[in-house]
């Protein structure tokens, strides 16, 4: 088996990130001024000695970069960022797996602004495992099970669950009651994410399908123990089972069907990006997972153990 090739460690939980010069650059400030210009303080990190080199040692602002120079170095967030005021709760943890229940807010790994806040990070801090992979992704606004693997030699075994659709998932929404909707229903739509879009709304666009969920209605529900509902609005807690994995595909074909979820702020109007309100969750839950593990044969299945609603008990 090829050896995992060398990377420095995690610093306050963050691994490090490592970026390769295709051309020659008179010097390794000069390299990442042209790769992120976005990025200011460069020449701070440099002199603090936080870019390595491929063997770990630390670069400075004039050390020459000809073509193929690796380099490595740990992202900040572009400003401080707000702590998620919610924990994650342990589902289960072996030498192959972790999975926890992700609330919502927290993004499950570093990506643009979001750096520390990340479940990802939380978890090597609070477990000190630092190989952790994310197998599969949750959007930051939803909450429920997610799995990880923990070692780098068992990655492919488990993330080819994924990729060849060998793992049952099942989420719970609150959305509109449709009477004119017949339920079950399999929902097939073809999303596309738009190139010039600034964020990346998928959108329905007629031609071959390429997602595909079951819809089930379970029950109506009261919309007093719905957070964020509006008084008096008819609601519904649905199962989806979704047979594809595209990204957002949940929340884009239920806005697609009329049944936009409480509290999304993309589907089906990308509202402006504001600070956080806890106090209205998106209501989607990954409810469960389960597989058949690659690597000993045996059944998994993993629950979580979060509620979009509070019980009715009026009445």
């Amino acid at each position: 088996m090829k050896p995992e090739p060398w990377r420095p460690p995690p610093r306050a939980g963050l691994n490090a990130s490592r970026v390769r010069a295709d051309t020659g650059y008179a010097h390794v400030l000069g390299f990442l001024h042209a790769r992120f210009p976005h990025i200011q303080g460069w020449r701070e990190r440099l002199c603090a000695g936080d870019v390595l080199d491929a063997l770990g040692h630390p670069v400075g602002p004039d050390t020459a970069c000809p073509p193929g120079t690796l380099l490595w170095y740990w992202r900040r967030p572009s400003q401080p960022e707000a702590p998620v005021p919610f924990e994650l709760t342990l589902l289960h943890r072996c030498e192959r797996l972790v999975v926890v229940d992700k609330p919502p807010f927290l993004a499950v790994s570093p990506v643009g602004r979001h750096v520390q806040e990340t479940v990802l990070v939380r978890l090597q801090q609070q477990l000190g495992l630092q190989d952790l992979t994310p197998l599969h992704r949750l959007d930051r606004d939803t909450a429920g099970v997610l799995a990880f693997c923990v070692q780098p030699a068992h990655r492919d075994a488990y993330q080819a669950l994924w990729r060849e659709r060998r793992v049952c998932k099942v989420y719970e929404a609150i959305a509109p009651w449709r009477e004119d909707l017949p339920l079950p229903f399999t929902a097939r739509h073809r999303l596309v994410e738009p190139k010039d879009a600034r964020f990346h709304q998928l959108q329905v666009v007629a031609g071959e399908p390429n997602a595909e969920t079951l819809v089930e209605r379970v029950q109506e529900l009261d919309p007093a123990t719905v957070p964020g509902a509006a008084a008096g609005q008819r609601l519904a807690l649905y199962r989806l089972t979704p047979h594809t994995g595209r990204k957002h595909q949940l929340r884009a074909q239920l806005a697609a069907l009329g049944l936009p979820i409480v509290n999304d702020r993309i589907y089906p109007v990308l509202q402006p990006e504001g600070p956080d309100d806890y106090g209205r969750p998106l209501m989607l839950l990954a409810r469960s997972l389960a597989f058949v593990d690659p690597l000993n044969g045996c059944e998994r299945r993993f629950q979580s153990r979060q509620r979009l609603a509070e019980p009715n008990t009026s009445g």
